[in-house]
């Protein structure tokens, strides 16, 4: 059974069509590509799963359940978390301080006895504290814990929403653009880093990303997207050699021209 299940998704905007019936599955373990040049639909699709946007049509599945229409923290606490193109920190709020806002967004059982449900709070608020501690470590920046967000450089900046995203121990990581603003060298080790998460805290991730050498190397399988809708699915490869991915990032040819 996949894990994220995107079956017929659309959405328009006024008479621009950004989706169209667009299905799709994520298995649970994969690294997940889903590309596609600029207006073809990428991150409307992550803004209707994590619920910035509700969809016109089709469905979306996750872990076996519905959450087409459920309140984005519920989308949260159901085990999603994502990144942005630009990044969405508190700026005067220090690197730890923003991890930690990762973690807020789970549940706790408010119906207990006052004296009970004070306890866990404070008992959560310890867990929330060693948890950021511990992705804080895992991503190197142990160094910077105390600086504001907002004084750091971009690319910094990227791990730091990428640490709070894994705070909240989600089990599907949705990426969008993360190596936009990166060196050549940040990008080779955003390279490992992906790969890494999914092997050492076991989370399925989906990507997407225009930096094509990133996606084709890590990726399992790719989706491609053309104005809003799936055009090609497969293994990188087999993508790559798609005439119609070819066709949607290059234009057509004329086959009589010199």
């Amino acid at each position: 059974m996949p894990d994220l299940i995107i079956d017929g998704l659309s959405k328009r905007f006024g008479g621009i069509v950004a989706l169209d019936g667009v299905s799709f599955e994520v298995h649970e373990g994969e690294i997940v590509g889903l590309i596609g040049p600029n207006g073809a639909g990428k991150t409307t699709v992550f803004n209707c799963i994590s619920r910035f946007y509700d969809p016109d049509g089709g469905r979306i599945r996750f872990g076996g359940r519905d959450i087409t229409h459920i309140p984005a923290h519920h989308v949260i606490q159901s085990g999603i978390a994502r990144t942005f193109q630009q990044t969405h920190l508190f700026r005067s709020m220090t690197v730890a301080g923003n991890v930690e806002t990762g973690r807020h967004s789970l549940p706790m059982d408010f119906h207990v006895p006052i004296p009970l449900l004070r306890r866990r709070q404070h008992h959560a608020e310890d867990a929330t504290v060693r948890a950021a501690d511990e992705i804080i470590e895992y991503l190197g920046l142990n160094d910077l814990r105390n600086y504001p967000a907002g004084a750091l450089p971009f690319a910094i900046q990227k791990r730091v929403e990428l640490a709070r995203a894994l705070a909240g121990s989600p089990r599907l990581l949705m990426l969008d653009e993360p190596a936009s603003g990166l060196s050549h060298y940040e990008l080779q080790g955003l390279a490992a880093l992906i790969r890494n998460i999914r092997a050492d805290l076991k989370i399925t991730v989906l990507l997407v990303e225009h930096n094509m050498s990133l996606v084709m190397g890590i990726s399992d399988r790719v989706t491609v997207l053309d104005f809003g809708r799936k055009i090609a699915q497969g293994t990188p490869q087999e993508v790559q050699n798609n005439p119609s991915v070819i066709e949607a990032y290059l234009g057509k040819t004329d086959a009589n021209s010199n």
